[in-house]
Parts: C-alpha cells; sequence; structure tokens
C-alpha cells in the first residue's frame, strides 16, 4: 500500500503545486551549483591560475553537492522535506553570497564548498515529491523535477551578460539573492509531503543509521548507480567537456563551442520529463534497455576519428554535422534513462527512497566529477580525442550486459517486479 494510500487525504492541487514550486526551485539550485563554469574563467584570469588549480576550483561545488546527497536524503527522511530543502537553499545562497567576498584562492574553495550545497538540493526534491504522487505517476513527476538540470544553461545563458556588465561577484551576489528568495517562497507555498506527515500522525520512531543504509546492501542499488552513473555523469561530462572537444578536434571558436554546448544541456534537461511519462506508460526497463542500446551505437560511432578538414583524413571520419547530430541523439536518450533510473527507486525502495536516491544521485554526480578527469587522462594517454567515447562505450556495453543479467536472473526465480521493471 502506498503512502498516498495510508495517509490523509490531500487538496486537490496539493502535489502538482509541490512539484512545480520544487522543480523552479531545482532549477535555482543547479543554476547556482554550476556558476563556476562561467565565474570561473573570470577568477583565473584575476588570479592566475593554471589548470589544475581551475579544474579543482570548477570541480569543487560538483564533488560536494554530490558527496553530501547521502545525508540530505536520509535528513529528509527524518525531518521532512520542506524544512531539509528550505535549509539547504538558505546554506547554499549564503556560501554564494561570501563568495563574491572571497579574495584568495583558499576562501574561493572554502566557499565552493558551500556552493555545492545547491547541487544536493536533488536528493532532497526526490525524497520530498515522490510520496505526492501514486507509482503509476511518479515516474512523470520526478523526469518533471529533474528538468530542473536545465539550471546549468540558465547559467550558461545569463551569467556572461552580468558579468560583462557589473564583474563576477555581482554575478554570485544575484544569484544567492534570487535563491534565498526561492527559499521563502518555498516554505509558504508548500507544506509537508505526506511520507512525513503519516510518520509524524503515528509517531513513528526515527531509523537509526543502520535502517537507512541497509538497502544499501542489495546490489541492485549498486546496479542503479552505475546506470545513473552514465546516464546523468555522463551527460554532465559531456557538457563540460563539448567545448573543449569542439575548439581541439574541429577549431571551432570558444563562442560557438559554448553555444553547442548550452543547446546540448537545454533539451538533454527538458525531455527528462518526457522520460519520466514514457517510464510510467512502457515501464521503465523497456526504456533502460532502449536508451543503452541507442547509447552503445552513438558512442561507438562517436568513437571514430574525426574527418580532416582538407579532406584527405580518413573516408569514415566523423564531419562536424555528423558529430553534432549524434552526440544530440546521445544527450536525448540519456536523459530518457536519467528519468527511469530514478523511477525505479520509489518503486523498489519506498521506504528508503531518500537514502537509496542519496546513494545513487550521488554517484551521478560523481560521474559528473570523475569523467571529465578521466577524459583529459586518456586524451593525454592516447593522443585521440575520441577516447573519452570509448570510455563511454565500455560503461555502456557493462552496464547493459549487468542489467540484462540481472532481469534473466529474475525471470528464473520466477520473482514479481514492481511497476518499475515492467
Amino acid at each position: 500500500m502506498s503512502v498516498i494510500e495510508k495517509s490523509q487525504p490531500m487538496s486537490a492541487g496539493e502535489p502538482a503545486k509541490a512539484l512545480w514550486i520544487s522543480t523552479v526551485a531545482f532549477t535555482l539550485c543547479f543554476a547556482v551549483w554550476t556558476i563556476f563554469a562561467i565565474i570561473g574563467i573570470r577568477i583565473k584570469q584575476d588570479l592566475g591560475l593554471n589548470e589544475a588549480e581551475f579544474g579543482l576550483l570548477v570541480g569543487t561545488p560538483v564533488l560536494t553537492g554530490s558527496l553530501v546527497r547521502i545525508v540530505l536524503g536520509i535528513w529528509t527522511g527524518r525531518y521532512g522535506g520542506r524544512l531539509v530543502y528550505t535549509l539547504t537553499m538558505l546554506a547554499a545562497a549564503l556560501a554564494t553570497f561570501l563568495l563574491s567576498y572571497a579574495q584568495t584562492y583558499t576562501q574561493m574553495l572554502i566557499a565552493g564548498l558551500g556552493v555545492g550545497l545547491a547541487g544536493g538540493s536533488f536528493a532532497v526534491g526526490v525524497a520530498y515529491v515522490s510520496p505526492f504522487f501514486p507509482a503509476e505517476k511518479q515516474g512523470t513527476a520526478l523526469g518533471i523535477f529533474g528538468a530542473g538540470n536545465v539550471g546549468a544553461a540558465v547559467t550558461k545563458f545569463a551569467a556572461p551578460f552580468v558579468l560583462i556588465a557589473w564583474g563576477w561577484q555581482a554575478v554570485a551576489e544575484i544569484w544567492a539573492v534570487g535563491l534565498a528568495l526561492m527559499a521563502i517562497v518555498f516554505w509558504f507555498t508548500t507544506t509537508d509531503d505526506p511520507a512525513f506527515r503519516l510518520r509524524r500522525e503515528r509517531r513513528v520512531a526515527t531509523k537509526s543509521f543502520v535502517e537507512e543504509f541497509a538497502p544499501l546492501q542489495n546490489v541492485q542499488v549498486w546496479r542503479f548507480s552505475l546506470y545513473y552513473f552514465f546516464a546523468f555523469g555522463g551527460f554532465v561530462a559531456l557538457s563540460l567537456w563539448l567545448p573543449r572537444y569542439l575548439v581541439g578536434v574541429y577549431g571551432f571558436n570558444l563562442e560557438t563551442a559554448g553555444m553547442i554546448a548550452a543547446a546540448y544541456s537545454i533539451p538533454g534537461s527538458i525531455f527528462r520529463a518526457f522520460g519520466g511519462v514514457l517510464s510510467d506508460k512502457k515501464g521503465a526497463r523497456s526504456v533502460m534497455y532502449t536508451m543503452f542500446a541507442v547509447s552503445a551505437v552513438a558512442t561507438l560511432i562517436l568513437s571514430l576519428p574525426a574527418a580532416d578538414a582538407s579532406g584527405t583524413g580518413p573516408a569514415f571520419g566523423i564531419t562536424p554535422v555528423i558529430f553534432i547530430v549524434v552526440i544530440f541523439v546521445l544527450g536525448f536518450f540519456m536523459s530518457l534513462g536519467k528519468a527511469a533510473v530514478y523511477k525505479h527507486i520509489p518503486a523498489y525502495y519506498p521506504e528508503n527512497v531518500g537514502a537509496v536516491g542519496g546513494v545513487v544521485g550521488m554517484m551521478g554526480g560523481l560521474g559528473g566529477f570523475i569523467l571529465p578527469i578521466a577524459f583529459g587522462l586518456l586524451k593525454d594517454m592516447t593522443g585521440l580525442w575520441s577516447s573519452c567515447f570509448l570510455l563511454l562505450f565500455a560503461i555502456v556495453v557493462i552496464s547493459l550486459i549487468w542489467m540484462h543479467l540481472s532481469v534473466k536472473q529474475l525471470s528464473r526465480q520466477g520473482h514479481s517486479a514492481p511497476v518499475a521493471a515492467t
């Protein structure tokens, strides 16, 4: 029996209000989380940072925002998403505002740790939103919520204009004020989620940390984490890597490469909502099979060498037009996969959405931190720009084989699968 069925009736518009306000809040959180993608370039110039220092500065919020998802997910189960979401936004807003007063590299790294809290909001939102909806609608709801990833494109498009007009400090201050105002709006316009209200009404004892983390002993959780490492982590990594790739391989100027990367981020985020709808209607497992199959073909194509601009290169080389088309196809199906992964979690672990969702989200976020570093190392070791897609191809194949073997094992054992797996 679902939380919806066991709890007191909600008002007709309560689930929709919780979903849309949470999605707007997550969009602003994601915009703050990726703020260094723009202001970091000016900070690098001002402080004379080398590439390693710049990489650490940009990656710090991504890393901390990933690691903190476990804790925030558990706190959401204990104290309710409304409170934890509001406090997370306020804390991230404060850190982002203080960033504008940082003058040394160390101070900026410390501020970046706080900015990273904005990325942790994803685990809070998943645990907060899912109890408002029955199982057959959770894929759609979480897909819409996850579309808040588009906040990265908001920063890429808007922040440069603010930076040029008033400086990078103004970007930090305006983004911080916007997030703080959103926290206030969220607190006064939403209610506690049904799962938390039910626990409070029945005075259910708080779970111990051992009980919270008990599902993590199940290898299935880590299988879902690998899926999200590719679907979300790979998507974020490509968003960060694309400008550098297009400049290095095809000789695009930085402005054009940046616009293509921003254009890649927008549909790749928005179509996550469509992935949620498909997961509800067709089944998350079917969506995952399709995502992995298309991704395997796409990454294999992108692993081919680039066509020589002079026309003397290999006949099978990838031209810029082919590259852009295939990369957008890959991004589209990755977005479907992101939604499908999170369709599984409340279906298989309805009592541990915070902890399990936090771990899966953490692994996805770590993918966005680790993969760009791995792309660079592979390029240095092999001299091949396309080696990054060979790595992604390997991850896809491993994930697909693991998923298929697990499905076969479940079929042999005659287990009835939750709605997520149909």
